[in-house]
């Protein structure tokens, strides 16, 4: 039996032409359906620009500083004619009054460039790093005596070691004569036997710089007469020589043995004594310890309070000189602020200001805002 000729003219005729003008089940539903989702969607919005609220036009949660704005849009987004409403720079400063960065920066950002709503934020400072590379990404540094150029595009990529350990940088320009090796010993010598001293014995979250009175004078006092047990007073010379000369009466020698004693033996232990003249007071220059090394950056100690001191710190245990800077490189704190816990914690922000809050111009925000809610 010979087969069946089937061209393709004979199989084109057993095509329906007009198969598209049926109306098969599931695609009418999916009209049906879809003319009835949109109706809700312009009922709901419709409903809710009637009736006042506004959480239908939400687009997202707001900053924590921001929540009592929740139900009053409008003081924010201003119309500015047509459809929709923007954030105007007027409506930020009205409440955030925030100083320039630079007086001479080449452009001054909108503040919704930066510090973008609706994300629920807790802190909406955190901006994201292309808001400061687009300026700060290209600088040069100096190492040693080098200019390095520096591309930078993150914390952890193009960033420079800090200046302030640098090579090449200056070093401590304190004056005082302390080994931070000798003072972490095991059995010194205080007021009321041996101890050992930690690093928060000197130095606290808050206050980073030790002065005498409180960290120094147990260990140290100013004493140097065995029949006179009062020290001396930790001031200028002048000071010093007239509380002697008052208490000459209840010294065991003369006051000038008392002052030799007291310039060579306890201030000399510390701090180092020029004579303008044979004879004279000696001269003490300013202990000049820095309260602060890293100028155009911010840090928290409370915030690193789960780490040891010298996780950072690593080489306080073993300096003799006091000219050792002893604070961490970047490397150093790149090991955990890598970026992979979170965005947050690479970002620009977490160490540096946009504002010079120096010259921040005081606002009455508090009646601002109730203005807007009224």
């Amino acid at each position: 039996m010979a087969g069946r000729t089937r061209t393709t003219k004979k199989l084109a005729q057993r095509i329906d032409l007009n198969y598209f003008k049926r109306a098969y089940p599931i695609p009418r539903w999916k009209r049906i359906l879809s003319v009835i989702a949109m109706g809700l969607c312009v009922t709901w919005l419709g409903w809710g620009g009637l009736t006042g609220k506004q959480s239908a036009f939400n687009a997202g949660p707001l900053a924590k500083g921001h929540t009592i704005l929740a139900n009053n849009c409008s003081s924010c987004h201003v119309s500015a004619g047509g459809f929709g409403a923007k954030v105007t720079e007027t409506a930020c400063q009205s409440c955030h009054n925030a100083p320039l960065h630079q007086a001479k920066q080449t452009f001054t950002p909108a503040c919704t460039s930066c510090h973008v709503e609706h994300q629920g934020a807790f802190r909406m400072a955190a901006t994201s790093d292309s808001s400061c590379t687009q300026c700060h990404g290209s600088l040069t540094t100096t190492d040693g005596k080098t200019q390095v150029a520096a591309s930078i595009s993150s914390f952890n990529s193009g960033h420079p070691e800090f200046a302030a350990v640098r090579p090449g940088h200056a070093p401590d320009p304190g004056t005082i004569k302390l080994s931070h090796q000798v003072h972490m010993k095991s059995d010194l010598k205080g007021p009321n036997g041996p101890v050992q001293l930690q690093c928060v014995d000197c130095h606290s979250a808050t206050s980073r710089a030790p002065t005498y009175v409180q960290h120094c004078a147990s260990c140290h006092p100013l004493v140097f007469d065995s029949r006179f047990t009062e020290p001396a007073p930790h001031q200028e010379t002048k000071l010093v020589h007239d509380f002697v000369v008052r208490n000459q009466g209840k010294l065991a020698q003369t006051v000038e043995e008392a002052e030799r004693l007291l310039w060579q033996k306890s201030c000399k232990e510390c701090h180092a004594l020029t004579y303008p003249a044979p004879g004279a007071r000696p001269e003490i220059p300013k202990s000049a310890i820095p309260v602060r090394w890293m100028m155009q950056a911010k840090f928290d100690h409370n915030a690193h309070q789960l780490v040891t001191c010298t996780e950072c710190h690593a080489q306080a245990n073993a300096s003799n000189n006091t000219a050792d800077v002893l604070l961490p490189g970047i490397a150093t704190c790149q090991r955990c602020h890598s970026g992979g816990r979170s965005a947050a914690d690479s970002r620009c922000s977490e160490c540096h200001d946009y504002h010079d809050w120096k010259k921040v111009r005081p606002t009455s925000s508090v009646h601002t805002i109730l203005d807007f809610l009224h």
